[in-house]
């Protein structure tokens, strides 16, 4: 047993999310969003460092002392994954432990709304599913592939950096090919992701203008594409994506995009008000031929009228999401202003305001 395992077991009994590990600082457990010190004792450079090294293998660590830089997924027996990323700051080497359940959670039980399950039945097409670091992209994910696995017979390709949850095949045929391991970069495997007869393929992350150019040209030729965007709204997506190249090039990329989107999640992670953990809050573009229209035309600031007006098959903005949960109880007023895009115009609802006043008298 690693001698890390022991601070893994403490992760995994208090439900925590990540855990915290740097040279002048206690171990820390990210518990319901917030914090937590497992001791009071910091932890010296020899400590960490036998940590660290114990389980990464000795060239890959010796790479890490020389890039400064590590990510790479640990399997702790059959208890859980972990998505590892190793750095580098002034006091030493210091290092993210993301928790990966080994059990991945269907779209019931995360209570996904039905137009998200809906793109993951789609045949072909880019589906985007953005939102801050640590929001969930990846569980919501794995529950739209597992949707696909459970569902439908079919080729499942993932492409990551590194591995997260491991898919068991049901009715699918489920390849998994690590960046760095299995491939050289995201881009050669994705370029040679139309060879592996694959239907669906998972992106983890979109980097730079090839990998974009690539995934818009699989879903364009009839593969239902997943990726990830560091994203905090629909509109903000698409501007990103196009702003990715350059002016010469954005004309022809929009047209790319609007042909081959299938749609936009864009999540949110909050607190639940009674404290027994966090929430999810979806802003979900379904596109349609007013969706292209507006990509095409370059008239991005029209995406959130299209939202709003497309609540018939499943829309809604972030600001409706939250509003929704504020009103269930589910999450307090202060917490939803702070997530949502439009904190002047939300924060001056009526049931918001009136929520407001509450929490403030308390």
């Amino acid at each position: 047993m690693a001698k890390i395992d022991r601070l893994f077991d403490v992760l995994l009994q208090r439900g925590g999310s990540d855990l915290h590990l740097a040279v002048g600082y206690p171990p820390t457990l990210r518990v319901k969003g917030e914090l937590v010190r497992v001791s009071q004792t910091p932890l010296t450079h020899r400590e960490l460092d036998e940590l660290l090294g114990e389980i990464c293998d000795a060239e890959r660590y010796t790479g890490f002392k020389e890039a400064k830089d590590l990510d790479f997924a640990y399997a702790y027996e059959d208890k859980a994954r972990f998505r590892a990323n190793y750095f580098w700051k002034w006091s030493g080497p210091a290092a993210v432990f993301r928790t990966i359940p080994s059990k991945i959670l269907t779209a019931e039980q995360l209570d996904l709304p039905a137009a998200v399950v809906g793109l993951a039945r789609r045949r072909s097409g880019l589906v985007l599913v953005t939102g801050p670091t640590g929001s969930g992209k990846s569980t919501t994910l794995a529950a739209m592939v597992h949707e696909i696995n459970a569902s439908r017979a079919g080729h499942i390709l993932t492409i990551e950096d590194p591995v997260e949850f491991v898919h068991q095949p049901i009715s699918c045929q489920i390849t998994h090919r690590e960046v760095g391991l299995d491939t050289p970069s995201f881009a050669d495997a994705i370029r040679s992701a139309g060879r592996e007869n694959a239907d669906v393929i998972l992106v983890g992350e979109l980097r730079g203008q090839e990998t974009m150019r690539l995934a818009l040209q699989l879903a364009s030729f009839g593969c239902l594409v997943f990726a990830t965007v560091h994203t905090n709204s629909a509109p903000a997506t698409i501007d990103r994506f196009i702003n990715a190249f350059p002016h010469a090039q954005q004309s022809q990329i929009r047209g790319m995009l609007a042909d081959a989107l299938a749609g936009i999640v864009a999540q949110q992670l909050l607190k639940r008000a009674d404290g027994t953990g966090r929430v999810a809050a979806h802003e979900i573009l379904i596109a349609n031929a007013g969706v292209a229209s507006t990509i095409r035309e370059a008239k991005t600031n029209m995406i959130v009228n299209l939202i709003q007006s497309g609540a018939q098959v499943g829309m809604q903005t972030m600001d409706a999401a939250l509003e929704r949960l504020l009103k269930s109880g589910m999450v307090t007023a202060r917490d939803a202003v702070e997530k949502a895009n439009d904190k002047e115009y939300f924060s001056r609802l009526p049931e918001v305001a009136a929520a407001l006043g509450e929490e403030a008298a308390v």
